[in-house]
């Protein structure tokens, strides 16, 4: 039988050999977490080869995702849907082993990692679902719902601010399920990291309530056993393992240097590297007594069925509930409702901000969709993010929907995308939209990776005011369209709102940004082909009575001084335009009918003027913003910065001239 080194070995050969074929990749982690990756995916990692998606899986985060040949090799080597060729393939287009590991793309990758700390911070997101699933479907000793979550993380992810904010909640919430083992190798791309990152790391996660297994020697496979068996036993505790090791292990003169960290080793290097771990076989051959030592599809296979006979002793109706959770499915009469409700707005609406707005719909939402988690970065009164029923997840009562994240915008934004990874909840989660830089990163993987977030972002421009230019948001709203993959919505009043959040949980593979005012503003009036067609993304919100000449175009607070200034005018057309990204998916006929063939056009929104542009052509205007804000009441820098009805008119009347 092959030894645990053997083992390693194969990863170490397959990692070397595949980043030296690509010529490019870092094969230095994964030859030195080897031994520590084959004791916890041989003796400890439930999982199963052939249903990668099994919900009770244990989740495996290579947070330091750059050493992604290590997964690549692990998945290869266990079973699962990832050939040799496939190995061979490192790094090139179309190929199932890109250079960082991406979800949706290979098999077994549970999560996208590279930015580091990211994937910590979704592991924390995948053991608090646990949790909370748990609480819900677990019946005395029926355990539906129980396994770990395991991570990998180096130096770097610890050196990420956003180790400390999802670590030091973690901490807080007890996350007893979840195992980071930390890579201490003390090698960093500029090299040594003793010049840089001296902290003392133990006494660090001891003071967020972690518990800490120092000292471990990282290429003792006994120790390490040991270290998970006892990480395992504790289920009041995160814990954190701390693993001694050597970068690049096996490799004679490159082994524990920055040399190896990022650069393929050479022909010459990876000869000698052979020669010293006794790997006497050709690049990419993995001998057969190995690879059936390693494969797992038999007893991965017979994990899940074990857990089968378990969920078969649930009802018909908490099985079908539990699916849903996992699948993130919306009532069957989810549209039924929802547009009577929108209906129903429209009917009784009256002036306020769209945050509360939003909190009205929450109220009507979170009722009647489960699994909806939400949350704040402490602004909770500010997003309006609760409702009454609204209960706050702790440390010993994991059945509550709401999540005081506390001032940790990023790690909120992170621990949301790892909650959606793992399946059972919709989490949304709020914060004042000039708040986006401390998440920016988040919420483009969120993008990348396909999650269906909500994202809540209230205080949306200058109008915040007094809190002056630190607080009113300029750029982000481009920043968040420029988004592959993300819709933005700024609705106008309770109807839009209405329909943002409607559209935002019909959104599977992608998430959702609502973008909210603190003012109070004055609903409109609809038809019911204008209330239809708010989910196009743009429409109709004002048409004159004569034949138009211009265009307004707009979103959120600047509609109603838009509808007004029209108005005095009295032969402009107002075009509400909540979701640019939504509109510009319909065909060109609809977009012609709304926007309008050869009339000039004039964009109006409390935010940076580039982005409209695309819409008004180098002939229209822009009346945006191109500097930052003031402090002062709301209302005065609107009319400061131009935001008036005396401005748009005169932009207006210079238009169609």
């Amino acid at each position: 039988m092959p030894t645990n080194s053997e083992l390693a070995n194969s990863i170490r050969a397959l990692s070397m050999d595949a980043v030296q074929e690509a010529g490019s990749g870092h094969p230095g982690m994964p030859m030195g977490m080897a031994d520590i990756a084959s004791v916890l995916w041989k003796k400890h990692l439930k999982h199963n080869p052939k249903n990668p998606n099994w919900a009770d899986r244990d989740r495996f985060v290579l947070s330091n995702g750059h050493g992604s040949m290590l997964i690549y090799s692990l998945l290869y080597l266990t079973g699962y849907d990832l050939s040799i060729d496939d190995i061979k393939n490192f790094r090139q287009l179309g190929s199932k082993t890109p250079g960082h590991p991406e979800h949706g793309v290979t098999p077994g990758v549970e999560t996208t990692t590279g930015p580091l700390g990211q994937g910590l911070a979704n592991a924390v997101g995948m053991a608090l679902s646990e949790r909370m699933l748990a609480q819900r479907f677990n019946r005395d000793e029926l355990e539906v719902v129980d396994h770990m979550t395991y991570v990998f993380a180096g130096d770097g992810c610890l050196m990420e601010g956003i180790s400390h904010e999802a670590c030091s909640l973690a901490g807080t919430l007890g996350l007893g399920k979840l195992v980071v083992i930390y890579d201490d190798n003390e090698i960093s791309i500029d090299g040594k990291v003793e010049g840089w990152f001296t902290e003392d790391i133990p006494s660090r996660f001891q003071s967020y309530g972690w518990q800490v297994i120092p000292d471990i020697d990282g290429h003792n496979p006994d120790e390490i056993d040991k270290a998970l068996i006892d990480a395992k036993q504790n289920q009041d505790q995160p814990t954190l393992i701390c693993c001694k090791t050597v970068i690049g292990k096996g490799s004679p003169n490159k082994e524990g240097t920055a040399g190896i960290h990022g650069s393929a080793l050479g022909d010459e290097e990876i000869k000698l590297t052979r020669e010293n771990l006794e790997w006497d076989y050709e690049p990419f051959e993995i001998p057969k007594d190995i690879l059936e030592e390693w494969n797992h599809i038999e007893e991965g296979q017979n994990s899940e069925e074990s857990w089968i006979n378990i969920f078969n002793k649930l009802n018909e109706a908490e099985q079908k509930e539990f699916q849903d959770a996992i699948n993130l499915s919306l009532p069957e009469n989810f549209d039924d409702f929802m547009d009577d409700f929108i209906s129903e707005c429209q009917l009784s609406q009256e002036k306020m901000a769209t945050r509360k707005a939003s909190q009205e719909v929450l109220e009507f939402l979170c009722a009647r969709v489960p699994g909806m988690i939400g949350g704040s970065a402490d602004l909770t009164g500010s997003n309006n993010t609760n409702w009454s029923g609204s209960k706050a997840i702790q440390a010993d009562d994991f059945s509550g929907n709401y999540i005081f994240y506390g001032v940790r915008e990023f790690a909120m934004t992170a621990i949301m995308n790892g909650m959606c990874l793992h399946g059972g909840f919709r989490p949304y989660g709020g914060t004042f939209l000039v708040f986006l830089d401390y998440a920016r990163n988040a919420v483009r993987m969120a993008a990348l990776m396909e999650l269906p977030n909500i994202l809540v972002y209230s205080h949306d421009s200058i109008a915040v005011g007094e809190d002056g230019p630190t607080h009113q948001p300029i750029e982000h709203l481009s920043s968040l369209r420029s988004t592959p993959g993300l819709e933005t919505w700024r609705p106008c009043d309770k109807v839009e709102t209405s329909v943002s959040w409607k559209m935002a949980l019909k959104n599977s593979n992608k998430p959702t940004a609502i973008i909210l005012s603190r003012q109070g503003l004055e609903p409109l009036e609809r038809d019911d082909i204008a209330l239809s067609q708010i989910e196009m993304g743009g429409y109709i919100a004002h048409e004159p009575a004569e034949e138009p000449k211009a265009v307004i175009i707009s979103s959120g607070s600047e509609i109603g001084v838009s509808i007004n200034a029209a108005k005095k005018l009295g032969n402009v057309r107002v075009v509400s335009m909540p979701c640019t990204e939504r509109f510009d998916i319909q065909d060109d006929k609809y977009k012609e009918s709304v926007l309008g063939k050869g009339l000039p056009r004039l964009a109006v929104e409390l935010s940076h003027k580039d982005w409209w542009f695309k819409y008004v052509g180098l002939e229209g205007e822009v009346l945006g913003m191109e500097s930052f804000g003031e402090s002062a009441p709301g209302n005065i820098l609107e009319d400061h910065f131009g935001f008036s009805e005396e401005n748009i008119l005169k932009i207006l009347k210079n238009l169609i001239k």
